[in-house]
């Protein structure tokens, strides 16, 4: 219980007014006990904040931790004429057990791989030629054919380079598979530093 300082107007009672003592405490009794809950309630919801961020940071982890279907190999740095079309040859590994889509697939439905270069970064994708997909058919429905890409595959980009050094951060947006079911569309950066000279 909490003690203050006496007041010497502690004792005093305003005229034609009765003190009830006995009412006084069990009033503050009351409030104390109400606010003790208060507090006890709250300190256990922030005891809880550290607990469910720490599900969220693991569950972001393990997601993080997944491998993407599809790793950009090289280059990692062009030169090339600045101003002037160029041709860059980009590698993709897609992994083991999967397969994506190719930039022609054979249904309106299915997303194409592609690749594309945000404005303003100093370079533009004048062009781009993918290679023809593999026919694929699926173990459930082995009368339609897929065209997709397994393994490696190139991209023949031609791009046009400002003059200058720049750290480009291409995009490749592809959908893959396995042999029972299609994940979310995905799109990873493809960084290459273009030296246009």
């Amino acid at each position: 219980m909490l003690t203050h300082p006496r007041h010497r107007y502690n004792d005093a009672v305003p005229r034609g007014h009765r003190a009830d003592c006995s009412k006084g405490n069990e009033g503050r009794e009351d409030m104390l006990a109400r606010n003790s809950g208060i507090l006890v309630t709250a300190t256990l919801l922030l005891g809880m904040v550290p607990l469910l961020s720490q599900g969220q940071t693991e569950e972001s982890s393990r997601a993080a931790a997944r491998p993407a279907a599809v790793a950009y190999l090289f280059p990692e740095q062009v030169t090339v004429p600045a101003g002037k079309p160029s041709a860059v040859a980009l590698h993709f590994r897609i992994a083991p057990g999967l397969h994506i889509n190719s930039h022609t697939p054979r249904e309106d439905y299915l997303i194409p791989t592609a690749l594309s270069i945000p404005e303003g970064s100093g370079v533009r994708l004048a062009e781009a030629s993918y290679p023809p997909g593999s026919d694929f058919t699926l173990p459930i429905d082995p009368q339609t054919k897929l065209s997709v890409y397994t393994g490696e595959f190139i991209i023949q980009a031609r791009i046009v380079a400002a003059p200058g050094d720049h750290l480009v951060e291409a995009r490749l947006r592809y959908q893959a598979c396995d042999q029972n079911a299609c994940m979310p569309p995905r799109t990873i950066t493809v960084p290459v530093d273009v030296i246009g000279k």
